[in-house]
């Protein structure tokens, strides 16, 4: 058993009434743009015994959430307004078809509009807890 103890901590949470797949595409979009801003946070790159090699992944933990639509409202002004890192995904963003038309989508639309379907947060541990107070983990 592992019982490393990070300062930081990545937490995603998706809404609740999410399709599988969404869910799943959701936590793999937001947990990329953690890593893409913390390149310190991920590890070195893997190798089995026949010396195959495999990418790195993050080096510490995510924990993944659900929540309904105004619990991630609410976690998303928190994060902001107390500066932590945040990735964002928007229901608009499900019918996009790339980055750029993601990021148009979302930039249509006021911060307190949001439909927000998907968190990530990164930083310290209590100020993450706190934003994503009524989040439960995902089953």
């Amino acid at each position: 058993m592992n019982d490393t103890r990070f300062d930081t901590k990545i937490a995603v949470a998706v809404r609740d009434d999410l399709q599988p797949w969404q869910r799943l595409n959701v936590t793999a979009f937001l947990v990329s743009g953690i890593a893409a801003a913390h390149p310190e946070l991920v590890g070195q790159p893997y190798a089995d015994a026949d010396a195959n090699g495999y990418l790195p992944l993050l080096g510490q933990p995510v924990v993944v959430l659900e929540a309904d639509a105004a619990t991630l409202r609410a976690a998303r002004g928190r994060a902001v307004g107390r500066g932590l890192d945040t990735a964002l995904f928007t229901a608009e963003m499900f019918s996009t078809g790339h980055d750029g038309a993601n990021r148009a989508a979302v930039a249509a639309v006021a911060a307190d509009d949001l439909d927000v379907v998907g968190l990530a947060v990164h930083g310290p541990r209590n100020p993450v807890d706190k934003v994503l107070k009524g989040a439960r983990a995902h089953p």
